[in-house]
């Protein structure tokens, strides 16, 4: 097993629309391996939430066999998420352990964490440490958890922290309503205090999942949200909604432009376009995440329609966009 610490900053970009799989479902080989669903850029399958007490032995059972058996390569990025420190253990017993690229840590706080931790502290696995407890409503607890995870030898190993909607308004006595998006309801709030405390330290969020499957636009405009807020990512609950996630990170071309202008080392410190200020020191940093995204997922033209990969200036050298 490679034991080397990866921080692998591009895995952070390319999750994009994270397909998350009940460790119990009959075609878990298939999806991790891209014969069902199609090419997934990162997948989560889930021993916690998704799965009933009763069917964890054979839940577990399902996830060796599909470890055992699939592809050692791929541009998938394939992580189990945990149900608690006892089943982590029993996971990274399995043989093909190494084939994930990490970890799901549920109900994640200051106080369990390093349970977790040095579990995969000589692994090369990465964490994904799951925000949806009580403590996330404390402003100051979340500072103290991000102490913990700002430590240098934890900090090359969270790859991403991830917002459980559904547990932080289960909190609330709340559930999401049918119409809306979950920046509608007491969780917005929440969500720009935990951009504001972690992404200033360079930690990045993915945003929760939208648990309604025929609510198409609403689901579009919490999208437009997560990205409004800094969100790199968003967990997707069916195949449909995978590349309707996506779609949104398609970069308008407008944008490309104005990004490459903005990192031109001939253009001024500030100037006008688009009927915009531009201003280089400021905007610098969104336009290079800009010209990432377009890499990845390509640009979008003024119609709405993807650019053709062979015409995409960002990725026809390079042969492919994908991570």
């Amino acid at each position: 097993m490679d034991n080397s610490i990866h921080p692998r900053s591009e895995h952070k970009a390319a999750l994009g629309a994270s397909m998350y799989v009940p460790t119990t479902h009959k075609d878990l080989l298939a999806i991790a391996n891209g014969d069902k669903f199609g090419h997934l850029r990162s997948v989560i399958f889930c021993t916690e939430d998704a799965i009933a007490e009763r069917d964890l032995s054979y839940a577990l059972f399902n996830l060796s066999l599909a470890l055992q058996n699939m592809h050692e390569a791929s541009d998938t990025l394939r992580f189990v998420r945990v149900r608690n420190v006892e089943v982590m253990a029993r996971v990274l017993l399995m043989p093909g352990v190494e084939k994930l690229a990490g970890f799901v840590l549920p109900k994640s706080t200051r106080h369990n964490f390093s349970s977790y931790f040095e579990q995969v502290r000589h692994t090369h696995h990465l964490l994904m440490p799951t925000l949806e407890t009580v403590e996330v409503f404390d402003d100051e607890e979340m500072k103290l958890f991000r102490r913990t995870l700002a430590a240098p030898d934890v900090r090359a190993r969270i790859l991403a922290l991830r917002i459980g909607g559904n547990d932080l308004l289960a909190l609330l006595g709340l559930r999401r309503p049918t119409s809306g998006t979950i920046y509608q309801t007491p969780l917005g709030q929440v969500i720009g205090r935990l951009v504001t405390i972690f992404k200033p330290h360079g930690f990045e969020l993915t945003a929760p999942v939208f648990e309604h499957l025929t609510q198409d636009d609403w689901l579009a405009a919490e999208v437009a949200q997560d990205m409004a807020h800094g969100m790199i990512a968003k967990t997707a609950i069916h195949p449909d909604q995978v590349p309707q996630i996506e779609r949104h990170y398609q970069v308008a071309q407008s944008d490309i432009e104005l990004a490459l202008r903005i990192i031109d080392p001939d253009s001024p410190a500030v100037f006008r376009m688009q009927e915009s200020m531009c201003e280089v020191a400021t905007h610098s940093s969104w336009a290079q995440r800009v010209i990432e995204q377009a890499r990845l997922f390509g640009i979008r033209h003024v119609d709405g329609a993807a650019l053709p990969h062979h015409l995409n200036p960002l990725t026809s050298d390079e042969g492919s966009a994908r991570p």
